[in-house]
């Protein structure tokens, strides 16, 4: 049961960014999934999530209007389009699932399993 996070990089305010969480070995579509961010010397934040069908999102304030998180079952595979990028968007972005839940919501993070390593995302101002 892996999930790996990809799509990160360098660039600059204003512009865009995909990210794309892949599961394998994993029953996918039984699980509302999130997107968690955490910058240099900060705590663990939530970003985005969405549930198990893919029909209902959730987003924290700091984001909403600017990212869509979506999923597709078929692949196994969850994405984050970030546009409109600030430099305070800058941190590790990781995604998680949520084995107790179909739904989207708030997540703390805690108790959720599998977690996937992250991928770097930095906004240039």
């Amino acid at each position: 049961v892996q999930l790996q996070a990809s799509g990160g990089g360098l660039v600059q305010a204003g512009g865009s960014l995909r990210l794309s969480c892949v599961a394998s070995g994993h029953p996918f579509s039984y699980y509302a999934m999130g997107w968690f961010r955490q910058a240099p010397g900060k705590e663990r934040e939530f970003v985005a999530s969405i549930s198990s069908n893919g029909k209902d999102t959730y987003y924290t304030d700091s984001v909403k209007g600017r990212f869509t998180i979506s999923r597709d079952n078929a692949k196994n595979t969850m994405y984050l389009q970030m546009n409109s990028l600030r430099p305070e968007d800058t941190a590790v972005y990781h995604c998680a699932g949520d084995p107790t839940r179909r739904s989207a919501g708030y997540m703390t993070g805690d108790g959720m399993d599998p977690w996937g390593e992250g991928t770097q995302v930095t906004v240039s101002s």
